[in-house]
């Protein structure tokens, strides 16, 4: 029994000996985490006052830091921001709470030193930015006076909402991003990334918002995004390798785009990509691949898996004679590669006649294409159809429609 009661004591003993350090631990933890909150450095957060150079001095705090720090942006007000750089190498890791909302100005004469980007966070490493607000583009002016729109006015660049350049060990997740002037979230030349549970939108008619945008990116993660604009819903450009986009849920939208790549005869390429379950409904395009004519490298090792597709207009295509522009584009001999990529588990209704369409290049042909347990029917109930040009092709399990 006093054996019992000694080593009762004990353990009580040592309990409250961790206890004493968990908590010792803890406050260390908490201390060594600097706080850098926007309002300490005057941002009003009334949606009216230009909060610019708050935003920009707060930066410049947690970017010389040596403790990390946690940028907070807090909740329940709106902050209207110009353009606006967040500069590194910093010191120390930096996390971005954006719990409130940031509203773009939408004075287009802010933007006449840069006219490509609006929030631009430039070769900052190990960058975490979250919290559960919102990025707000107000991109309206920009829609109005877009070519696309309006066919008298130039057709010129518009802002990119929010831009990661060169950064990596970089997680972007838990925000809202809406009304792009142009691009709403894009990747450049980023290593390391994950993305998720971000809902991007804006309207169907908003002109080149593409929702989520991979350039010169290698080793990206897209998880779990609700992704609802007037562009694609993601879309992969050249440079970009090693991208997984899973449980994605896109419209409206273009779809999810590879490409384009090879405008102006110029050499891309894109490799190693896995869409994994996506649900798209009422979309342009399913899943796409288009490059131009005279381009030139690549696009491989390419896998579709798991997707459902409602109402969607051109389910699978591949086109090597994509042409975006006024006047018509001229036969070209030489194509950007289409090769080894694989339609695996992919099913729904299409919104045309046309549910497949390889559209390859005939000096290029696309190579190592296969379809495993594909069905598509038209939105209808119709039969859908194939359409094949220059392709090497195997199916695999049931595919309908197949290539005549």
């Amino acid at each position: 029994m006093a054996l019992s009661m000694m080593s009762f004591k004990k353990t009580k003993i040592i309990e409250a000996r961790f206890s004493d350090f968990n908590n010792f631990s803890r406050r260390s933890l908490a201390a060594s985490v600097k706080t850098v909150d926007v309002l300490s450095f005057g941002a009003k957060g009334d949606g009216s006052t230009d909060d610019s150079k708050a935003f920009g001095n707060a930066w410049k705090e947690a970017c010389s830091s040596s403790q990390d720090v946690n940028f907070v942006v807090p909740k329940s007000k709106t902050y209207l921001l110009k353009p606006l750089r967040f500069t590194g190498p910093c010191k120390s890791h930096i996390t971005m709470e954006i719990n409130g909302a940031i509203l773009a100005s939408d004075n287009r004469a802010d933007y006449s030193k840069d006219n490509r980007h609006w929030l631009i966070f430039d070769r900052v490493d190990n960058l975490v930015v979250e919290g559960g607000g919102t990025i707000n583009g107000n991109g309206n002016i920009w829609w109005q006076n877009s070519c696309k729109i309006n066919k008298s006015k130039p057709c010129k660049s518009a802002p990119t909402a929010l831009t990661f350049y060169k950064c990596t060990s970089l997680v972007v997740k838990n925000l809202k991003i809406q009304n792009a002037q142009q691009i709403h979230l894009s990747f450049e030349k980023c290593t390391n990334v994950q993305a998720s549970n971000l809902v991007v939108n804006a309207p169907e008619k908003s002109p080149n918002t593409d929702g989520i945008h991979v350039t010169g990116t290698q080793n990206i993660q897209i998880s779990s995004c609700i992704i609802g604009t007037g562009d694609d819903c993601i879309s992969i450009v050249s440079g970009s390798k090693k991208v997984q986009a899973t449980d994605i849920t896109c419209g409206p939208g273009h779809g999810i785009s590879i490409g384009s790549l090879g405008s102006g005869n110029s050499e891309e390429y894109v490799s190693d990509v896995v869409v994994n379950r996506a649900k798209l409904s009422g979309t342009t395009n399913g899943v796409r691949i288009k490059t131009w004519q005279g381009g030139s490298g690549s696009a491989s090792n390419i896998k579709f898996q798991n997707i459902e597709m409602k109402n969607v207009k051109n389910p699978i295509i591949v086109d090597q004679n994509y042409c975006d522009q006024d006047g018509p584009c001229k036969q070209q001999a030489s194509a950007v590669q289409v090769k080894n990529v694989v339609y695996q588990n992919i099913k729904g209704t299409s919104a045309s006649k046309v549910a497949i369409d390889f559209d390859c290049s005939k000096s290029h042909p696309c190579q190592g294409i296969v379809l495993q347990n594909v069905n598509f029917v038209g939105a209808d109930g119709a039969k859908s159809k194939a359409v094949c040009n220059n392709v090497n092709l195997q199916n695999s399990g049931t595919v309908i429609p197949q290539c005549p």
